[in-house]
């Protein structure tokens, strides 16, 4: 009989499931739930629905041989995955205030799993884990350190998942191995992040505290002076909630030009369009050219993420420079949910 294990990817209004054979790795059921909170009561419902679409394919749920769930932040407590237990819960309960928005819906998909299949051992595999092994030069901010101390406020990073498969994939490719590997790996969807990984490990990404850092995102400003923030606030009367909806929704390409589909922009003649596109080549090619200097040498610089994978024209601009276009370029296509699962097996000893 054929060894089956989950991924469930929970998010605060869907939860993506793809059951994967252990033995040969592909997918045998895809199935995505929608609108939670409307349509779909809860999370509760939402994996209810899932089990009964696995049993119309004679899949029973609570047979399952383990599951793996992507967890957003794992803070300072998890370094790498880990099986999950009442500890393990209590703890990621614990890092919802640096992931309001992920680490609750991430923890329901858990808590849920657990009561359909209490038997079927089950493993949390954290989008910031990767980033573990970021000096604190690179992960502290210049705050007072006792902020850090008492708070944990500091650079965490995250999209660790599709950077850790995309390195062990560029290895292979380059018939290297991973820990003589020095790569720049660069994640561009709605969401993006660079990292620059050295002798196969994390030295430093451009995500931090929040995925709101770094890059310019489809909706995300990534980085703006901080005293932006204070200036909205006391002299142009944005509230709190106000200036968070701002930088994380209403910001990014959608900020600049209207518009956060990319394909529809790269089609614009409007020249805000034009201007957004150039905004966010030139923060990647800045990125770039810090890691270089990080690194020392670099192997490749890798494409990955929707934008990445799909759009030549991005590409082609990032490499329109002097010094990066002489470093070598791939393009790898990202698999999160198969990283999880090689995540959850090495877990579980498999």
């Amino acid at each position: 009989m054929e060894s089956k294990i989950a991924v469930i990817n929970s998010g605060s209004s869907s939860i993506k499931f793809k059951l994967f054979n252990v033995e040969s790795k592909e997918v045998i059921v895809d199935i995505l739930i929608e609108d939670i909170g409307n349509t779909i009561k809860n999370h509760h419902e939402g994996l209810e629905n899932i089990a009964l679409e696995l049993k119309k394919v004679g899949i029973e749920f609570s047979s399952l041989d383990a599951i793996g769930h992507r967890v957003v932040h794992g803070g300072e407590f998890f370094s790498k995955s880990t099986l999950i237990d009442d500890e393990v819960i209590a703890k990621i309960k614990g890092l919802i205030s640096l992931a309001p928005l992920h680490n609750p819906a991430n923890l329901d998909g858990i808590l849920v799993s657990k009561h359909l299949a209490p038997n079927v051992k089950q493993v949390a595999v954290f989008d910031t884990s990767f980033h573990s092994t970021l000096n604190k030069e690179a992960f502290l901010y210049a705050l007072p350190y006792e902020i850090y101390e008492k708070h944990k406020v500091r650079r965490y990073g995250f999209h660790g998942t599709s950077h850790s498969y995309v390195a062990k994939q560029t290895a292979k490719e380059l018939n290297k191995d991973i820990s003589e590997l020095n790569i720049i790996t660069l994640h561009l969807g709605n969401g993006a992040s660079a990292c620059a990984i050295k002798n196969g490990k994390s030295i430093d990404t451009s995500m931090g505290f929040t995925p709101l850092e770094g890059l310019v995102m489809g909706t995300r400003s990534g980085d703006i002076d901080s005293a932006i923030l204070l200036h909205l606030q006391r002299e142009l009367g944005f509230s709190v909630d106000e200036v968070d909806k701002l930088l994380n929704k209403e910001s990014g390409l959608k900020g600049i030009c209207g518009e956060n589909d990319l394909r529809r922009i790269i089609e614009s003649d409007d020249e805000l369009s034009k201007l957004a596109i150039s905004m966010m080549v030139r923060r990647i090619q800045k990125y770039i050219g810090s890691y270089m200097v990080l690194l020392e040498r670099v192997d490749a610089i890798v494409f990955t993420g929707g934008i990445g994978e799909n759009s030549k024209y991005i590409r082609d601009m990032v490499l329109d420079n002097q010094i990066i276009k002489n470093i070598k370029s791939l393009v790898i296509k990202t698999n999160e949910e198969l990283e999880i699962v090689n995540e959850s097996l090495k877990v579980l000893g498999r």
